[in-house]
Formats: C-alpha cells, sequence, structure tokens
C-alpha cells in the first residue's frame, strides 16, 4: 500500500540541462493548549483514582495557559534530479507550489 503525500517546493536548481528540486512535506499542525498537553501527559501517568483527585487542582493551576502551534513534527525533505524536459512535462512547477509523491515498497 502507498502512502501519498504533498511536498512543497523548496528550491529549484536549474543548470540548463537538469533540474534539481528540494522538497519539504506540506504538513499542517493545529494549535494545542499547554494545558492540555500538560493534562494529557499526567493522566496517562496516573491511575484513574488519583487522576480524579488531582485533574480539578491542575485545571485550576494551568487554567491561563497560552495556546501554542506544535513545533517539533519532523518533516520529510526530498530531493529530486531530473532531465530539464521532464521536469518542463509536468508543467515547470514553481517554488512555493505543491507536488504529490507516492512513496511504497515494490516487491
Amino acid at each position: 500500500m502507498g502512502e501519498i503525500t504533498e511536498y512543497r517546493i523548496q528550491q529549484i536548481v536549474d543548470n540548463g540541462q537538469i533540474v534539481q528540486m528540494a522538497l519539504e512535506e506540506d504538513v499542517h499542525t493545529e494549535p494545542v493548549s499547554q494545558k492540555q498537553l500538560i493534562m494529557e501527559s499526567i493522566a496517562k501517568k496516573l491511575d484513574p483514582e488519583m487522576k480524579e483527585q488531582v485533574t480539578p487542582i491542575l485545571e485550576a493551576i494551568l487554567q491561563a495557559q497560552p495556546t501554542i502551534k506544535v513545533k517539533s513534527y519532523q518533516h520529510t525533505t526530498i530531493t529530486i534530479t531530473m532531465p530539464k524536459n521532464r521536469y518542463e512535462r509536468m508543467g515547470r512547477p514553481q517554488v512555493g507550489e505543491k507536488l504529490e509523491i507516492n512513496l511504497k515498497k515494490i516487491s
């Protein structure tokens, strides 16, 4: 089974005969509150009875925690080198545009 992922073009190098594109996985992270991250982390470590006792106290303490954007996601990057005529046949994509790439093992 293949995984089709969108990649955003970060850089294009064209030497006249060969085109090289640097691509980065196009991933959007959702804002998450620090309170939510802390509560989830603590919930995993406590037994249900203890969690029930601690949760109201933690919610009161963490009430004003800001919302942050998760930035720890590891992006996949790919560099592709191809003949210029193939690059032109695919519509000459430019920096900032997206490409769809299907990665799968062939047996």
